[in-house]
């Protein structure tokens, strides 16, 4: 075997690594099953190896934080451009690798969740859009800009980014010669996927496992893949049937090399080649763990509201939101070295400061009540058929903490001049 072909097995070896690590900037929020299935047979010196690199060439011994990011442009040029629509973050994750502790822990950060950006002219101030506006700037302001909120976000020190887009993920699947999946039930999604796929095993090239992710309503008439935790479970499923190609004898050098060159073009860093290869040896050597910031529990329906540094307008316009709380994130990511987390949003009050009514189920009053709210029932509530947090003026905060503990995922929080204190309608 010529060296090349050397390069390329080392290459096979560390690319189920590196599918866990890059691929998962693609479309995985939650990868916690995959990453504890991926064991990695590279010796421990390699890991050494790589951390004398890393060293060498980033000059700081202690942990290395690297944003990933997933750009969701279509017909992007690269992953810092626009493209013709998106250029959100679909995806950011924080990959802080120790090398003394030989840990790497991918810090999933909800890409809806709401941050002040009083600089900007942007009406629905989620974290994701961060990424966007700087690109609007310039290319490299993207990253920029969202490793100072996501930095901001968790209290961690983040200078280096490796981005991707959907391109990479097609190219990814296609320089393998597809996958072979197997779809339970009809999966037709025209609106947004594009999928359209009947039951069976079937091989999907790069653009239909895409689609395939990607859904996110089934319009089949079925209950599969009908909602977000469906779809999340399919981007599993994929990166794994990945993993599990790219780690068997079969696959063929010039797969491993299309891989690679795609990559190439479809990966853009700020990281040095050298340091790369570093981070790359001392995460196969690595355990791999998953750490995740907030829940769908922390997912609700703001409606507008005005809101003082929110966004250069101070005005927040109604959309779903992930709202937060800094205080458990400082105390989550502690232990990675987090100093100072801010949404730069107003402090959430803790629950003994809130003064609730509840209307409709006494189960949401006692609920609420559990968790140190000052709660009041007030009895039935007629007509009721969705959650709702209603606020008087100056009390969104309250509101979205109330809202927080209730934790339904789909509570419509909402200004309102007929009541004086934090109010909630739920049905009975």
């Amino acid at each position: 075997m010529n060296e090349l072909n050397k390069y390329y097995r080392v290459l096979q070896r560390l690319l189920p690594v590196l599918v866990v690590i890059l691929l998962a900037v693609i479309g995985l929020k939650y990868p916690q099953e995959l990453v504890k299935s991926c064991k990695t047979g590279i010796k421990q010196v390699q890991a050494s190896v790589g951390q004398a690199i890393t060293r060498t060439v980033s000059g700081q011994k202690g942990p290395v934080n690297v944003l990933l990011i997933g750009n969701n442009a279509r017909d992007a040029a690269n992953p810092l451009s626009l493209g013709s629509a998106g250029g959100q973050a679909d995806i950011l994750i924080v990959a802080h690798i120790d090398p003394d502790a030989h840990v790497v822990s991918l810090i999933s950060i909800p890409r809806d969740t709401l941050v002040a950006m009083p600089n900007w002219q942007e009406p629905i101030p989620k974290i994701k859009s961060s990424f966007e506006l700087g690109l609007r700037q310039s290319p490299e302001q993207g990253p920029a800009e969202a490793m100072k909120r996501v930095s901001e976000l968790t209290g961690l020190k983040i200078k280096d980014y490796i981005a991707t887009d959907f391109k990479g993920f097609e190219d990814a699947i296609n320089a393998v010669g597809g996958i072979k999946v197997n779809i339970p039930q009809r999966l037709y999604d025209p609106e947004h996927s594009q999928a359209d796929f009947y039951p069976g095993l079937q091989t999907l090239n790069g653009q239909e496992a895409l689609a395939f992710i990607r859904v996110r309503q089934n319009a089949a008439g079925n209950n599969y893949r009908t909602d977000d935790f469906q779809r999340q479970e399919a981007e599993l499923q994929v990166l794994n049937l990945l993993k599990q190609k790219l780690l068997t004898e079969g696959v063929s050098l010039s797969e491993i090399r299309k891989l690679h060159e795609a990559w190439q073009h479809d990966v853009v860093t700020n990281v040095p080649t050298p340091m790369l290869l570093g981070l790359g040896l001392e995460v196969s050597g690595s355990k791999i763990e998953q750490v995740r910031l907030g829940s769908v529990k922390d997912s609700m329906d703001i409606a507008g509201v005005p809101l003082d540094g929110v966004n250069r307008e101070g005005y927040l316009s109604g959309a779903y939101y992930d709202v937060l709380d800094p205080r458990e994130i400082s105390k989550k990511l502690e232990k990675y070295g987090s100093v100072g987390a801010s949404t730069g949003l107003p402090p959430l009050p803790i629950p003994q400061a809130v003064r609730v009514d509840v209307y409709g189920a006494q189960a949401a009053a006692d609920q609420l009540r559990e968790a140190g709210f000052n709660t009041r029932w007030q009895g039935d509530a007629a007509g009721v058929n969705r959650v709702e947090v209603a606020f008087p003026p100056g009390q969104l905060m309250s509101a979205l903490a109330a809202a927080r503990s209730l934790g339904t995922g789909n509570e419509l929080v909402l200004p309102s001049q007929t009541v004086d204190k934090v109010t909630v309608y739920y049905p009975s």
